[in-house]
């Protein structure tokens, strides 16, 4: 049964599209996060509060419409937003004992001690906590409100060990107990430590991430891969005519999927292959060569000993010098990549310049 659902849910500001329509749901049981700049962030969570109207699109959590009946919605939804403030003269159990009676709560104070990890801090006033204790503070209030549907925005961000261990066994409880989770993050590690089931949303849509477990120990090889590799290209061409070519990442025990049209750029740092898609970087699993003989069909281009770029995202060759070259890209940080003079060369040829 899906809790969350948004149906073609798009934002504009002023002159600008923040996203186009897109559609989600997430169900009971489902842990789903949202990576995302931080102004799409900041615009989800105004629409979640309805501090900015749904003029486009449909947003219903458990059926229940915030433009239809605010308190029922809201009876619907728990948040941890990062602006929440806290009582901070109360103790911690004060604090639990308050939005224990407010909600009506069946949880017990000791278990929810528990829950956070903050039995040794019961009795120590909120202004004396660490502002990774604090947050956990934060997470115990939702568990007294216990909704259908918990939103954390950012919820390890700046957060120590303990606290973003607390987190992922916090909500693998709630994914146990048929509650829906979803995580808003600009961070992709953040996002992929909590769920498999990764999206970006950014002015181009939502996309899906392909995210797969790091198989650190492979079985016996089969019959199939001690095929020749005449045998194997043959059978490539009769099965699959069209070959689609996805680049692996990998972020902690996960290896994460793109398709090469998402690459902006590759810099090489100390043997290291990184990928940059967006801002974010992504630690490849291929050499600089490998990467380049697999995205050469794709545009792209080795423009300097440690650079691979993606052409179709250059806007701009600056000439700084006679032997001095910079690629500027049309990403939102306006990158700049190094140019080697002999590359500047062999880049009027694909481009048909003098």
């Amino acid at each position: 049964m899906s809790i969350l659902k948004i149906n073609d849910l798009e934002k504009h500001e002023e002159h600008s599209l923040v996203f186009p329509a897109f559609c989600l749901e997430v169900s009971e049981h489902e842990v789903v996060a949202i990576h995302s700049s931080t102004n799409v962030r900041t615009v989800l969570v105004k629409l979640f509060l309805g501090e900015l109207p749904v003029s486009s699109g449909e947003l219903s959590i458990n059926g229940q419409e915030l433009t239809k009946s605010k308190d029922a919605y809201f009876d619907q939804v728990g948040m941890y937003l990062l602006d929440d403030g806290l009582y901070e003269r109360l103790s911690v159990k004060d604090h639990f004992s308050f939005f224990q009676k407010l909600y009506g709560s069946e949880l017990s104070m000791d278990e929810a001690l528990r829950m956070t990890q903050l039995e040794p801090k019961r009795n120590i006033r909120l202004s004396r906590l660490t502002a990774s204790e604090k947050r956990r503070v934060h997470f115990g209030r939702l568990l007294f409100q216990n909704p259908a549907l918990f939103i954390f925005e950012e919820p390890d961000q700046n957060t120590d060990l303990e606290t973003k261990r607390v987190f992922l066994k916090l909500v693998r409880k709630l994914s146990e107990k048929g509650k829906g989770v979803l995580v808003l993050t600009g961070n992709m590690e953040s996002a992929l430590s909590v769920t498999d089931k990764v999206c970006r949303l950014d002015e181009t849509g939502l996309h899906v991430l392909d995210v797969v477990f790091d198989e650190e120990t492979t079985d016996a090889p089969s019959k199939e891969e001690f095929k020749s590799e005449d045998q194997i290209i043959e059978e490539e061409i009769i099965i699959q005519p069209v070959r689609f070519e996805k680049i692996p990442t990998k972020v902690n025990d996960k290896i994460v999927l793109f398709d090469p049209p998402e690459i902006d750029y590759i810099e090489s740092n100390e043997g290291q292959s990184n990928i940059y898609i967006k801002g974010e970087m992504y630690p490849s699993v291929f050499t600089m060569t490998e990467l380049e003989n697999r995205l050469h069909p794709y545009g792209f281009f080795r423009c300097h000993r440690s650079y691979i770029v993606n052409l179709q995202k250059v806007r701009e060759v600056v000439t700084w010098t006679r032997n001095s070259f910079t690629l500027v890209l049309g990403d939102a940080k306006k990158s700049s990549i190094p140019l080697s003079k002999t590359k500047m060369a062999e880049l009027k040829g694909m481009l048909g310049l003098k």
